[in-house]
């Protein structure tokens, strides 16, 4: 449990303020019984019947006490429990945005979203009733104890063999709820991942008419995961009876007990009512140390699942220089595999390009297009070689740097809850309408966006199922063209496009081409005819690379692509607008 104990004891004062309430809890709960025990052995029985009024403003005077200190208690647990579990999550979040791909593909999205909420929150239950409860039980259990055995010595004994049965039986409970904690977490992230699945794939699960299938899949973990909550929850529903169980035995051979010494005057009724409440004090304190021993599996297995990310650092490491505007890039014989593969998805990979240039990036599916341009973004570290940026090696750079001069348009373009406004303003500090407007008209979204009721206020849905493909690609597009960068990356960020629409995009950016890199992947030939430099790749290798002229002449592959989407008419009819 170093986790709970690490974030904890940021809040010392609070846990002192914590530990002094339990004793004026105990002192509420245990002096009571000693006073009423007077009261009944001396006022009641006895010859002083006074006694019970000024023994009755000592009551009143320690129940106030008991209040205050029972309000503190649940103040200070309340405070430190939900406290924590805040910084926890802060941490986990915090942590996870400086992970690589390879740590993300590692634990999951759906894992890594139970691990920040629903493990967050087993731990604050956990802590919560460890800073209420389990602080005060041991407290209770040894006052309670030494007030039985001052009471009786005889009567003391059924306390002392009643306690060892009720630690063991707590003892086996964790030993077999503890593999089922592991288990039921584990279930969780599953069907946190089928449901997210399918949810966001719900229109292919239509299209293909499969959710039965998608139905009976989420339903088998369902199931699964209820077989093993509900052995928890039997494991817990035996545990409580068999304690009130074993406490109403006890407390019966004590009745039977009180009754003949008694009758033989060798103790008082008042401390037979004093010791019942002993007794029952000690026993439900040891009840409460038992429910924390119940819940502490769960809590382990969720302190564990957190210390696991928190645990895990980033395989990309920021380096510490400073960089201008990005004026050059250069792959100097650059080798990449995933970390979990055991070939090299590119190989030998050379080339440099630099502003004022166009780069263009073109091959089959699976070739390890967009694979290098992730490796310009550092998502990913290469396994040999290296990258340049501006003649420095791009793992001496501050990453920071890096990314804020790099317009990166992903592959597939990702919306964020919020306006059209903030989409395209994303990352940046404050645009102005203005400089959001112009980009929005140079990645051609500008009509559309004017179009709708709210213009740039418009509210954008979940995953953006309110726009099209074309238009979440625009909005993407003109949300790396607002950061004015000196490198930018479309990474067929075009593919959703209609051939007009694309046209007039490439048009529109063309003049800045003159003070920026723009290296583009790209599966249409029309997009890529106008660079200054296509590398061809297939399987990973660098089969061509020089200008579409050259390429077409020298490059089979290259051809090939070129012919499956153009005549040679076509081909001819470009070469002689080139030349013009």
């Amino acid at each position: 449990m170093r986790l709970i104990w690490n974030f904890t004891k940021e809040y010392r004062k609070l846990l002192i303020f914590d530990f002094v309430s339990v004793f004026g809890f105990a002192l509420a709960e245990l002096g009571i019984p000693t006073i009423i025990a007077q009261m009944i052995d001396q006022g009641i029985n006895g010859s002083d019947p006074d006694i019970l009024y000024r023994l009755f403003f000592v009551v009143v005077l320690i129940s106030v006490l008991g209040v205050c200190g029972t309000s503190l208690l649940a103040y200070c647990s309340t405070r430190i429990s939900t406290n924590v579990t805040y910084d926890i999550r802060k941490a986990v979040f915090a942590h996870a945005m400086r992970f690589s791909h390879a740590e993300m593909e590692k634990f999951g999205v759906a894992s890594m979203i139970t691990r920040t909420n629903n493990d967050a929150y087993q731990i604050m239950v956990f802590l919560q009733t460890v800073l209420r409860s389990a602080m005060m039980a041991p407290v209770m259990i040894v006052v309670s104890i030494c007030l039985v055995t001052l009471t009786s010595l005889r009567l003391a004994t059924v306390v002392f063999a009643t306690i060892p049965v009720i630690i063991l039986g707590v003892i086996l409970f964790a030993k077999y709820s503890a593999p089922l904690s592991e288990s039921q977490q584990k279930s969780l992230d599953t069907m946190n991942r089928i449901l997210r699945e399918d949810l966001s794939g719900i229109r292919v699960i239509r299209s293909f008419n499969n959710e039965g299938y998608e139905q009976k899949r989420f339903e088998k973990e369902n199931a699964w995961y209820t077989s093993r909550t509900t052995k928890l929850f039997k494991l817990m529903s035996i545990s409580d009876p068999l304690f009130f169980f074993v406490m109403n035995i006890a407390t019966l051979i004590i009745y039977f007990m009180s009754a003949r010494m008694l009758g033989n005057q060798t103790v008082e009724i008042g401390q037979v009512v004093a010791f019942i409440e002993y007794l029952f004090h000690a026993m439900m304190s040891v009840l409460v140390f038992c429910m924390v021993f119940m819940m502490y599996p769960r809590a382990n297995v969720s302190a564990r699942r957190i210390q696991a990310v928190l645990d895990t650092q980033s395989t990309i490491v920021s380096g510490t220089k400073k960089i201008g505007r990005i004026s050059e890039v250069q792959f100097d014989h650059v080798y990449f595999s995933y970390p979990d593969g055991e070939e090299n998805v590119l190989s030998d990979i050379s080339f440099s390009v630099r502003t004022g240039e166009k780069l263009a990036v073109i091959g089959s599916t699976g070739s390890g297009k967009s694979t290098l341009v992730k490796l310009l973004a550092r998502f990913y570290d290469v396994t040999k070689g290296r990258i340049l940026i501006n003649g420095e090696d791009i793992r001496m750079l501050d990453l920071s740097d890096v990314r804020n001069g790099l317009g990166f348009v992903s592959q597939k373009p990702h919306m964020f809850s919020g306006t059209i406004r903030d989409n395209i303003a994303f990352g940046l500090d404050q645009p102005s309408i203005d400089e959001i407007a112009e980009s929005a008209m140079l990645a051609q979204a500008h009509d559309f966006i004017m179009a709708r009721p709210d213009q740039f206020n418009e509210r954008i849905a979940e995953e953006g199922t309110n726009l099209s493909g074309g238009q979440k690609q625009r909005i993407s597009i003109a949300r790396a063209l607002l950061k004015k960068s000196g490198l930018y990356v479309y990474d067929d960020s075009f593919s959703a496009l209609d051939f007009k629409t694309d046209a007039r995009l490439r048009k529109a950016i063309e003049p800045m081409r003159k003070d920026s890199i723009q290296i583009v992947v790209a599966q249409r030939v029309s997009t890529i005819l106008d660079s200054d430099h296509i590398l061809v790749l297939d399987e990973g290798k660098m089969v061509g690379y020089g200008s579409h002229d050259q390429l077409f002449e020298t490059c089979a592959i290259y051809r090939e692509i070129v012919l499956s989407q153009m005549s040679e008419q076509e081909v001819r009819d470009h070469a002689k607008k080139a030349h013009i």
